[in-house]
Parts: structure tokens; sequence; C-alpha cells
């Protein structure tokens, strides 16, 4: 007896997901040239995104700002289905609650599915965060799902609350990158979006690939402070797990 023919056992398998968040500064003094600078990175990012997805691997971007506000500017989506709309600054730093909601999303595995690979999220400060941070910063980094993410931050001028950018990288094998103009702000999304597309090219794409790997070597702090420190010389360890 033939089997009954059933299409939809031949339907091609769905791309995983690879999540990047970006928690961007916009606070008043990421005005002027900063966030024309800092709109022109991004944009130029997710078009890199868009040419670089694969049938197994799908980049998912989304995008949470904190100034006169904290605000989801770009829910979590396909790059290809993402069309940008510029940041604009003002405000203090609400850095506490745009952790928070950045958990949330993580957490919530009807947004971020468990069959997704394990997230990228870029934190962008150029100032001093508002009062109570602090454990909202913890659990991100050492609660749930959140602490197993890939985590990169960068501080923009010398004001950027250097200790708060550090913790939230620790456990990772980032250094803290740093900006004082636009190429260097530029060169560090470069570096995150060639991290992300190699990923979407690896056999094993929960593995973050070490930074000697990537051709874009951006500025960090410790080479700002004098040491020779430079991405590709940081520690480098076993990608984890997501």
């Amino acid at each position: 007896m033939n089997t009954p023919f059933d299409p939809s056992k031949f339907t091609a398998p769905k791309a995983k997901p690879l999540p990047v968040i970006f928690l961007l500064d916009v606070s008043g003094s990421m005005g002027g040239e900063k966030i024309h600078n800092l709109n022109d990175a991004v944009r130029d990012m997710l078009n890199v995104f868009r040419d670089n997805e694969t049938s197994e691997t799908e980049i998912w971007v989304s995008i949470i700002t904190f100034g006169a506000q904290v605000t989801l500017h770009q829910p979590l989506a396909s790059a290809n289905d993402i069309r940008w709309q510029a940041l604009a600054a003002g405000g203090t730093t609400p850095l506490g609650v745009a952790l928070e909601m950045a958990k949330a999303m993580i957490e919530d595995k009807d947004v971020v599915p468990s069959r997704a690979y394990r997230p990228t999220v870029v934190l962008v400060s150029d100032g001093q965060p508002d009062n109570g941070w602090e454990d909202a910063l913890q659990a991100f980094v050492s609660e749930g799902r959140s602490s197993k993410c890939d985590r990169m931050a960068m501080a923009i001028g010398a004001d950027a609350n250097e200790a708060v950018l550090r913790t939230f990288i620790e456990g990772t094998q980032n250094a803290l990158f740093y900006a004082e103009n636009a190429r260097q702000l530029k060169e560090f999304f470069k570096y995150v979006t060639m991290s992300v597309t190699l990923r979407t090219r690896s056999q094993t794409p929960n593995s973050i690939p070490p930074a000697s790997a990537i051709d874009v070597q951006p500025a960090t702090i410790g080479a700002r402070q004098g040491s020779p420190t430079s991405a590709a010389q940081v520690a480098e360890e076993d990608g984890g797990y997501w």
C-alpha cells in the first residue's frame, strides 16, 4: 500500500535566528556629531547584516535607546525587515531601566526562542548612568539567559563610566572599547558587524570568534591609558554556550 503524499514533510528547514541587541545611550550629551555618527554606524551595520544572512542563520536586531526615556526603538526583527529610523538625542542616562528591558526580552522565549543562537548584546554610552542601575546590571550579567550572552561595550569620550561598562563585559573575552571620534566609533561597529557575520558562516555559531580573527581592531580603554592592550591581545576563551 502506497503512503499518501504529504507535502508538509518536504518543507525547507527554517533559518535559526542570531539575535543582536543594542543598548544605545541617546542622552543629551550624545547630541550633535555624536548622534549623527552613531546613526551612520548603525545604518551601515544593518546594510552588511542584510547581505550576510544565510539559509541556516538569520540575523535579528533589536535596539533599545535610553535618554529622555527608555524606548524599544527597534523590536527584535530580521535585519532584512528593518527600515531604519534615525536616533535623536535628549535627556539623562537611565541605564538601569534599559538593562531591565533588555533582560526581559532575552528571558522571554516567545521573543528570543530557545532555538536561537547565543545573542550578542552591545552597550554604548558616553556618560554616567542615573541612580538605580546597580541591581539591574548585576542581574543582567549574573542571572538567567542574559548572563550567557556575548556582551560588548564601548565608552564614547572620557566622561563615560568605565567601571559600569567593564562590569557589563565581565566574563566575556571582549576588551572595553573606546571612541573619541567618528572613525573610532565606526571601527567599533565594524568590529561588532564582523564578529556577528563570522558567526553566521561558522560551523559553530554559538561560539564567539576571537578578536584575532577579525580584521578591524578598534581602540580600547587600555590603549587610551597608555597600555599596549588591543582587542586581539585580550585573553581568548572558549565561546561558551547559549
